[in-house]
């Protein structure tokens, strides 16, 4: 046998080239809209390195900022599932119409994750704080957790509810390993992007919230007031009628009116 037949061949056939690229451009379109989104708070970290020192201004930054462009970019992905090269305009149509419903799930929790935190550090010295400190820590643990999924409710379609502010907590309890996945995944880009900002946002945020958003898409499966008996086909009517309220475009309306066709068929096969 010559040595060249001996040779080890990468024979990739062309669909897997086309999965490659396809999820290569998602993730650059998630990166760009992420960056975008957030260049009011990327200034002025620039301007000041010490942002606690300023907790009104940066309060009212994270209050905004995050929330609607995580909603986003859960929603591109979500579209992106059907069509490939779904366009970045998508990203920013979502942006705009999740934004004041994103900003109303979001506020609540970014605000108890900087009481919890505003605790720990306050109280860290006390006598008090020995036994406040890690309730507090478990707190904005948990409800960092509860963010992105929320988020992904509400990028699904979900309506907004006071009782999401409970459930989110409770996928969190439920699921809880992949909750410290995302909470890990999110440490970890937020370490690298300070030591590299540029490329930490060039290459992190995508790839990242990729992993989060399917995480979270198992964790918000039973969330509304009938997640009882035949959960899959309620899902599949309120996720159907979400995304008729809530017009996101032709690639949300296809994927709901699919998704919920392939669900209702498995519930019929499995009656």
């Amino acid at each position: 046998m010559k040595e060249a037949d001996r040779r080890p061949r990468l024979n990739v056939a062309y669909g897997s080239w086309e999965l490659i690229w396809a999820h290569v451009h998602r993730v650059l379109v998630v990166n760009l809209g992420i960056a975008v989104t957030h260049l009011p708070l990327l200034l002025a970290l620039q301007v000041s390195h010490q942002p606690w020192r300023h907790p009104v201004f940066f309060g009212l930054l994270l209050l905004v900022l995050p929330g609607p462009s995580l909603a986003a970019a859960f929603a591109y992905l979500d579209a992106a599932t059907e069509d490939e090269q779904a366009p970045v305009r998508l990203y920013f149509r979502a942006y705009r119409q999740l934004f004041r419903r994103a900003v109303l799930v979001s506020a609540p929790l970014v605000l108890l994750v900087i009481a919890a935190v505003a605790d720990v550090v306050t109280m860290r010295t006390t006598a008090l704080g020995a036994a406040v400190a890690p309730v507090a820590v478990v707190v904005a643990l948990v409800a960092a957790s509860a963010w992105p999924v929320a988020l992904a409710h509400v990028a699904g379609g979900g309506a907004v509810e006071r009782q999401l502010i409970l459930l989110a907590p409770y996928a969190v309890v439920r699921h809880g390993v992949l909750a410290l996945m995302n909470l890990a995944l999110g440490v970890v880009a937020l370490v690298l992007v300070n030591q590299a900002p540029l490329l930490g946002l060039a290459v992190l945020p995508g790839c990242v919230l990729f992993v989060v958003w399917r995480n979270c898409r198992v964790m918000v499966a039973f969330h509304g007031r009938d997640a009882v008996a035949d959960p899959v086909a309620r899902e599949a009517e309120r996720d159907g009628a979400g995304m008729g309220r809530h017009d996101l475009g032709d690639g949300f309306r296809s994927r709901a009116v699919r998704t919920t066709a392939a669900r209702t068929r498995r519930v019929g096969r499995s009656a």
